[in-house]
């Protein structure tokens, strides 16, 4: 695709750029309507209010990669939610089922910080130096490439809520683990799990080689050096700054943020763990948040008998989670209408294949 044809696939038609919001919303619903369940509609959390209000589904990764994979009737599944996501929807999906994707540019800087020909060189090189005794294991938000070498290689994905149970999975099955793309999850769910800081080792991509100062036989954690630009900004002095303000605030964070981050707060956990603890906390309870803004302000809204707010009070909202609007969304159903569904998210054979081993392997614990 040339640069004129990137722009014209992300620039909406005049006749959807002419509505109101009240026009595009009853445009919606009354499409929804009409294709019925021909349509399925997974929204992940992180999703913007106009987006998310007409979602036939919400949950964290983990729960959306489960519901699109037990939903075999829809013909089209427009999701709500990042690349990867939608690959992933792909992967376990049908063959007789069209994944879209409203808006291209809704990806991930996290999935985009491994690709397969850095992760292909570093198995390599760390071959060389600790032989058949790694085994790969990613975060789903990577992209169908890397899940696929996973996958090749005896490996499986993971996802926040379920990160222990399959850390403890491959260490049954491997000495040592290289854990992609997100270098935080992987050191904080280890950690929670036994292994020591000084077991753990950095593999940077750019360089191509460990990050550790020791005897590279201590080695059970090679962690590839990605972070989530949304949570990393999560910061021990906000922490601090948050305490000093009001003793009575509990901290509860994403395993996403940074290790002293994670020690620092009260309480870590998925997406769908942080809703569930604020939830079911009591009436009048103060929290400070540490996870992506949309998701933030929805709980906010919703649990009004307590106090719920930002960890970090100057934190923009997941830039690339917000790509799908109203308009975009609608945009993706009139083209479903129209016979002439676009931005279709289609994964290789050769790459599904792999994929979904890693990802069976993950849905089956």
């Amino acid at each position: 695709m040339n640069v004129l044809e990137q722009f014209h696939a992300h620039t909406l038609p005049d006749s959807i750029r002419s509505l109101s919001t009240e026009e595009m919303e009853a445009r919606v619903r009354e499409i929804k309507k009409e294709l019925g369940s021909r349509l399925f509609m997974p929204g992940h959390y992180y999703q913007k209010d106009e987006v998310i209000q007409f979602a036939d589904a919400t949950g964290d990764s983990l729960q959306l990669a489960k519901t699109a994979a037990a939903n075999k009737e829809a013909e089209y599944i427009v999701f709500c939610g990042v690349h990867f996501m939608a690959e992933t929807a792909d992967i376990l999906s049908e063959p007789s089922q069209t994944v879209l994707l409203p808006d291209l540019r809704a990806g991930c800087s996290m999935a985009d910080m491994a690709d397969i020909k850095q992760v292909e060189a570093a198995w390599e090189k760390l071959g060389e130096t600790f032989g058949d005794t790694i085994l790969p294991l990613t975060y789903v938000n990577s992209t169908a490439a890397i899940k696929a070498f996973c996958g090749r290689h005896e490996g499986a994905t993971l996802t926040s809520s379920n990160a222990k149970q399959m850390l403890k999975w491959a260490f049954s099955k491997k000495e040592r683990i290289l854990f992609l793309p997100d270098q935080h999850l992987g050191r904080n769910t280890a950690y929670d799990l036994g292994i020591p800081l000084e077991q753990m080792a950095v593999w940077d991509p750019m360089l191509e080689k460990l990050e550790y100062e020791g005897n590279v036989a201590d080695i059970r954690m090679i962690l590839w050096k990605g972070y989530c630009s949304v949570h990393e900004k999560f910061t021990l002095e906000n922490v601090k700054e948050v305490r000093e303000k009001d003793p009575d605030v509990q901290v509860i964070v994403h395993p996403e943020c940074t290790f002293d981050v994670v020690q620092a707060a009260d309480e870590n956990g998925s997406t769908n763990k942080i809703i569930e603890v604020i939830r079911n906390a009591p009436k009048g309870s103060k929290w400070a948040v540490g996870t992506e803004m949309n998701l933030v302000n929805r709980l906010a809204q919703e649990e009004r008998d307590k106090t719920v707010f930002s960890l970090n009070p100057n934190m923009c909202p997941c830039l690339t989670m917000n790509r799908i609007d109203l308009p975009h969304l609608l945009w993706s159903l009139e083209s479903i209408v129209n016979n002439e569904p676009h931005h279709i998210i289609s994964v290789e054979e050769e790459i599904r294949k792999d994929a979904l081993l890693a990802l069976e392997r993950m849905l089956m614990h």
